[in-house]
């Protein structure tokens, strides 16, 4: 039998530990640690998902909701624990995620690497009208349609930390 890890699903009461150790392990470091629980601090996170794998959490991230435009979500930070790197699994969590923000209407944009992101479903030509406190060359975008939003982004308080 093949074994891997399970579905992605809601993060749990009780696993932000084991989400910090992610974090810290998958980005070597406390930034996304601080970013994630000044979210939750604010109430800026809009959902936290998890990748489970014999008991232990292997996989992340979080979407938070921007102060403009309403209803858009952030996707960010998102982690593989580094043994599971280039296995596909970060890439199956977020397919899920895209297909999740066609069906329901909702705009999700990330800041990353345009050449992984476009083959997890999110578009670096549809962001090009965005407006942004970041480089819109990395700048990504899913969500209903294939519109070319005009919109100024503005990110959750949290992200000025950074």
């Amino acid at each position: 039998m093949v074994r891997g890890p399970d579905f992605s699903r809601e993060m749990r009461r009780g696993e932000e530990a084991a989400v910090d150790a992610l974090l810290r392990l998958a980005f070597e470091g406390d930034d996304e640690v601080r970013l994630v629980h000044a979210l939750r601090k604010n109430r800026e996170i809009a959902g936290e998902m998890v990748l489970p794998s014999d008991g232990e959490i292997v996989g992340y991230y979080a979407l938070s909701t921007f102060v403009e435009p309403k209803g858009w979500l952030c996707l960010a930070p998102v982690a593989i624990h580094p043994k599971l790197q280039r296995q596909h699994n970060r890439q199956r969590m977020l397919g899920l995620l895209t297909a999740w923000a066609r069906i329901t209407g909702t705009y999700v944009v990330v800041l990353g690497q345009p050449e992984f992101y476009s083959r997890c479903g999110f578009s670096n030509a549809r962001a090009a009208r965005l407006t942004s406190p970041y480089p819109i060359t990395h700048t990504l975008l899913v969500g209903p349609g294939d519109d070319v939003p005009e919109e100024t982004l503005i990110y959750p308080k949290a992200f000025e930390n950074l």
